[in-house]
């Protein structure tokens, strides 16, 4: 069985390094690095392949609004130059707060943005001379001045709402879902798959512990974070079953912040969508994920002690459901 891992934005440029160089003894499918406002992304996926010798590494998810499509595919090309051909590319269009109030740029035309990124991400990967006329992007004459060591890169995209959904299977090879109801997720991938097959990916927060009250304190901390700064996600999780708890757990976040209102969060919406409790407990939980039809699980750590003790114990845990 399929399995890979996230190493979140809680974790140190060392700790994601550490981690990458752990995962050798247990070879996930892919090894993702995501980006925030941190880490930044090409910088740390170089440094975890060069850590990490078997497993594919990938972007989860780089900001199309952070860098031009030929920034993007310039990183790409040399990401998979010097992991030896292991990039997973992972776009996405991030939120309206992270790219107007962190970027300085507009929030427009996410839709016709990433494809027009996708399509010419791909000819620049190809090692062609580019000239290309969108609607949002017009490039003349551009051309890598190194060769890319393979003319397709695998293109994810992260895909929320279903506009995003559609475009996805019609012009990547992979999607990344996340924070979606297990209910939800097989329809979607019943309804998607039988137009078009591509690799369905989801990224489960993910909290083990020895002490299950102490790993649902953990879970509930960083769904409440989601819900309190992710506009998209609070949206998405309302229209899909948790309409109230999402409206309690923002309006406290806009009276007093992050500080109480994961006390809000209700352990049956951290059931359905994160892993969370005593070994035995998630490896249950990560059945019932893949009983959904998900292609490939992603662990999204979440440290619940001490960074190396807390991977030690996720990584025990799951050491059986690696190929």
């Amino acid at each position: 069985m399929r399995l890979s891992y996230s190493l979140g934005s809680l974790l140190t440029v060392e700790q994601v390094l550490a981690c990458s160089r752990k995962l050798n003894e247990f070879k996930p499918d892919i090894v993702w690095i995501p980006e925030t406002w941190g880490m930044e992304n090409f910088s740390m996926l170089s440094m975890a392949s060069r850590e990490n010798s078997f497993s594919k590494i990938g972007s989860s998810i780089v900001n199309i609004y952070s860098r031009s499509p030929s920034l993007i595919a310039m990183g790409a090309a040399t990401v998979d130059t010097i992991s030896n051909k292991r990039l997973v590319l992972g776009l996405g269009t991030s939120s309206q707060p992270l790219v107007e109030d962190f970027h300085g740029d507009k929030f427009e035309r996410p839709l016709k943005r990433m494809k027009e990124y996708v399509e010419i991400i791909r000819l620049i990967l190809s090692g062609k001379t580019v000239n290309y006329s969108g609607e949002i992007f017009s490039l003349k004459n551009f051309s890598l001045l190194i060769k890319p060591p393979r003319d397709r890169i695998p293109i994810y995209l992260a895909a929320v709402n279903q506009k995003m959904v559609e475009l996805t299977w019609k012009i990547a090879d992979g999607v990344i879902f996340y924070l979606r109801p297990k209910s939800e997720i097989k329809t979607t991938l019943a309804k998607m798959q039988n137009q078009k097959k591509i690799d369905s990916s989801l990224q489960i927060i993910t909290c083990v512990n020895d002490d299950s009250e102490k790993a649902m304190f953990r879970a509930k901390k960083t769904l409440a974070f989601y819900v309190s700064v992710g506009k998209i996600y609070r949206e998405f999780l309302a229209s899909n079953g948790f309409e109230n708890e999402t409206k309690n757990i923002f309006e406290e976040y806009e009276k007093n912040g992050l500080q109480s209102n994961h006390e809000l969060v209700p352990e049956s919406m951290v059931n359905e969508l994160c892993i969370a409790g005593t070994p035995d407990e998630c490896k249950t939980q990560l059945r019932q994920f893949r009983e959904t039809g998900i292609d490939l699980p992603i662990i999204q750590f979440n440290p619940t002690d001490n960074v190396e003790d807390s991977f030690n114990l996720v990584t025990t845990t799951f050491s059986e459901e690696s190929d």
